[in-house]
């Protein structure tokens, strides 16, 4: 990778905190400036500062093109996956990357290893890559420009091979079917698993965790993944020497159960709602432990279908978000005059509810924001109601 000319890493340094649009009508028609690469630089860091905090503060770092940023793992993420590697019953001497992208997983996994493989068809990644590693502190990273099914057969022994395939399929479309990624990981695995113990594959958090399953061989765990209430990611964790039905594991790895489990779980429907509200993490949700979360931490379901709990006492495990309840009713004028009464904004949500929260907002004449939560749900007995609440201590 070439060096930035004297001029363009200062006007890169000097704007790193700038407006890139309003940046880039300053540069037009300039020729002393690379344009071009300065603008994609100072919008990488920006991008990234959000996305992985602690590499923007990492001086000299380059960026790729908009996409690879945009596709890459978040922070979170990323070290998720390092915890989950460095806890497998593996060797520690090789892995290997297959899709590098801009390199995230990378390098939170490669340290763990005493060699690691960066495989990335893109040549023009691989030399932005070589070039950030050994500013993270990345030193035993091998960087190889090439498509992942060329580059297998070629490596020696892993101990550990991490895909991140690409979800477009032939016209360009994003996608979450296993067929439509590249490289075709239903095609490839056997491949894999006859190179590495452990294969740890990172999928769409949309894509069905049965068929993700399903279309794999060897699936040991599913690990959906999620950081700030959003699922990011669903990872599967293929093993040489998996049997049985594989674990789905969730909560930043605090909770864990089988589809089996899931199915034979017991659980019961409150009549009322209770002194507490639970709201469980988008990771949860995604796994689809809707039984067990009630059996596990002994709190009642609203609904079949509203996916929020209720008890009478505070559960100081509980994987998701708790709040204490400070009234509640249904929602009709008189009950909303009560509920209401006083409010000019609120944090609301929608569970089983025939109104998006947006639609709410205008009607009920609420900004954003502030210490009072609503729910707005559908008990067991079909009625609609409103749950205010505060979140618990």
């Amino acid at each position: 990778m070439e060096p930035l000319d004297e001029k363009t890493r200062l006007f890169i340094e000097q704007n790193q905190h700038a407006d890139v649009a309003a940046l880039a009508l300053k540069l037009a028609g300039r020729t002393d400036i690379d344009s071009t690469l300065a603008l994609r630089q100072i919008e990488g860091r920006q991008r990234l500062a959000a996305k992985v905090p602690s590499w923007a503060a990492v001086d000299r770092l380059r960026f790729p093109q908009r996409l690879s940023l945009e596709q890459c793992s978040g922070e979170h993420a990323a070290r998720y996956k390092a915890r989950l590697a460095a806890g497998l019953d593996i060797p520690h001497g090789a892995m290997a990357d297959l899709t590098g992208g801009f390199g995230v997983d990378f390098a939170h996994l490669a340290p763990l290893f005493d060699r690691a493989f960066y495989v990335e068809r893109s040549a023009e990644l691989c030399d932005t890559v070589r070039h950030n590693l050994p500013l993270l502190g990345v030193k035993n990273a091998e960087v190889i420009a090439g498509d992942a099914a060329d580059i297998l057969p070629t490596l020696p022994a892993l101990d550990l091979i991490f895909v991140d395939p690409a979800r477009r399929d032939s016209a360009g479309r994003k996608t979450v079917a296993l067929a439509d990624c590249t490289p075709d990981i239903g095609h490839l695995a056997p491949a894999l698993l006859s190179k590495a113990p452990a294969v740890m594959v990172k999928l769409s958090p949309m894509i069905d965790l049965h068929e993700a399953a399903a279309g794999l061989p060897g699936v040991a765990e599913i690990h959906v993944v999620a950081d700030r209430g959003e699922c990011k990611e669903v990872l599967i964790l293929l093993r040489q020497n998996a049997g049985g039905e594989p674990r789905i594991i969730c909560a930043d790895g605090n909770f864990a159960f089988t589809a089996s489990e899931e199915a034979a779980a017991a659980t019961s429907y409150a009549t009322a709602v209770g002194r507490y509200l639970y709201e469980p993490d988008a990771s949860v949700l995604k796994a689809g432990a809707f039984r067990l979360t009630a059996q596990r931490y002994g709190v009642q379901k609203l609904h079949p279908n509203s996916h929020l709990y209720t008890a009478a006492h505070l559960v100081p495990d509980f994987p998701g978000r708790s709040f204490a309840v400070t009234a509640s009713g249904g929602t009709g004028r008189r009950d909303l005059r009560v509920l209401l009464s006083g409010l000019t904004k609120a944090n609301i949500t929608v569970r089983n509810f025939p109104a998006t929260v947006a639609e709410l907002r205008k009607r009920w004449k609420l900004r954003d924001g502030g210490d009072t939560y609503l729910f707005a749900t559908t008990l067991a007995t079909g009625c609609h109601c409103l749950i205010a609440c505060r979140k618990a201590t």
